[in-house]
């Protein structure tokens, strides 16, 4: 199923959001609806908060959250000791929800805190809602809130920055709720649904001729999103590799990984790297170069990115094999060479220009770099470079 993580700053308006796409047919759970819920009167939870913080936190058998939070607002130990309580009975009834969902179910996690406690890697989308903070506090004032506490409470989260390194869609709800209800609506039909069934079809969305474009600055914030995904679901070195991570290069709108793994490895990941959104696609292979010409050493596994948004292309390769070597290479060799790198975006041009396939288009590569295999060798022996 698809997992979606949907955050947001408090008072951003997120609660729209998720009210939208539980009406598109998401299952949305509320992170803090759970927690509420382990909580309740009757409950173990509760009674290890009382165990562990007083009765005096306990009014009518209920729990005190204002008394609660006043003790663990700025106090990291007992925040912690909190958490300690809480997460793993909200993991646990998170689980059990997401385990009556069907097959096709579009899952949106509703997480306060997903920036906070490090959570992005494991979804395959991360929508992230914000508003300035000053709508933000007229928000919440509006709601009964001090306006000493609104901006101490947003204060004490991420900041803009933080969040806008995680967020693969960010919606602006500065407005009325009518303009972000359609980019939900459009964001809806246009990506979550293809990303859902390319999820569960084990497919991706065909990519047409080549087509080039000129560097984008974004790049390397959404490789590492990417990156961040594919390290949680392999457990594995991974790195950015290929045009898009060259700064400056102009490039297909493609963002490759190399995945370092031995072949038996490589192999038990296709499971995990399909659910996670990286379906398998057989029948790639690296182009032996002269130096070292086995195929046998050439071998990978590849992987494309499901999300018909965001390309991706993921290349596994074995620690030490010549190919494994030349994708690290490669890539740092041209951000150092600045005449090579002209010389290849040249090149690329042209072919782009005339290919009519991909395939086409990386066939017709192969002979430059054959011979810039060498000239890459020639840098990495005079620098000293390793991979």
């Amino acid at each position: 199923m698809l997992r979606i993580g949907l955050s947001g700053g408090i008072g951003s308006g997120k609660s729209t959001v998720a009210g939208r796409l539980a009406e598109h047919g998401a299952l949305v759970i509320d992170a803090d609806r759970v927690a509420r819920e382990v909580v309740e009167p009757g409950t173990d939870g509760l009674a290890e908060i009382a165990a562990e913080f007083g009765r005096d936190v306990i009014v009518d058998g209920a729990l005190d959250r204002a008394a609660l939070a006043a003790r663990v607002f700025t106090d990291d130990d007992a925040r912690k000791r909190l958490n300690a309580i809480v997460h793993p009975r909200v993991a646990a009834r998170t689980a059990e929800l997401i385990a009556t969902a069907p097959a096709d179910a579009v899952v949106v996690h509703d997480v306060p805190l997903l920036v906070e406690n490090g959570l992005a890697p494991f979804y395959h989308l991360v929508i992230i809602v914000d508003a300035p903070v000053e709508t933000r506090v007229e928000r919440l004032v509006g709601r009964g809130l001090a306006e000493a506490d609104a901006r101490a409470r947003i204060a004490a989260q991420a900041d803009e920055a933080a969040r806008r390194a995680l967020a693969d869609v960010w919606l602006d709800n500065s407005g009325t709720p009518d303009l972000v209800l359609a980019e939900v609506d459009a964001l809806w039909a246009d990506r979550i649904v293809r990303y859902e069934a390319n999820v569960r079809l084990r497919r991706h969305t065909p990519r047409g001729a080549p087509r080039l474009v000129e560097y984008d600055p974004t790049w390397p914030a959404q490789a590492e999103r990417v990156r961040a995904r594919l390290a949680a679901a392999t457990g594995c070195r991974v790195d950015h590799v290929g045009s898009t991570s060259v700064p400056g290069l102009a490039a297909k709108d493609i963002l490759d990984f190399q995945v370092t793994a031995d072949p038996a490895t490589a192999e038990a990941l296709e499971t995990p790297l399909a659910d996670a959104g990286f379906p398998h696609y057989p029948g790639l292979e690296d182009t032996p170069y002269p130096a070292d010409d086995d195929p046998a050493r050439w071998r990978k596994r590849t992987h494309v990115g499901a999300d018909p948004d965001r390309w991706v292309n993921v290349h596994i390769r074995q620690e030490g094999m010549p190919n494994w070597r030349y994708g690290l290479l490669f890539p740092a060799w041209l951000r150092a060479d600045a005449a090579a790198r002209a010389e290849y975006e040249e090149l690329k041009r042209t072919l782009a220009a005339r290919a009519g396939t991909i395939t086409e288009y990386g066939d017709a590569k192969t002979p430059w770099f054959e011979q810039a295999h060498g000239r890459a060798e020639a840098w990495a022996r005079e620098t000293g470079w390793t991979p």
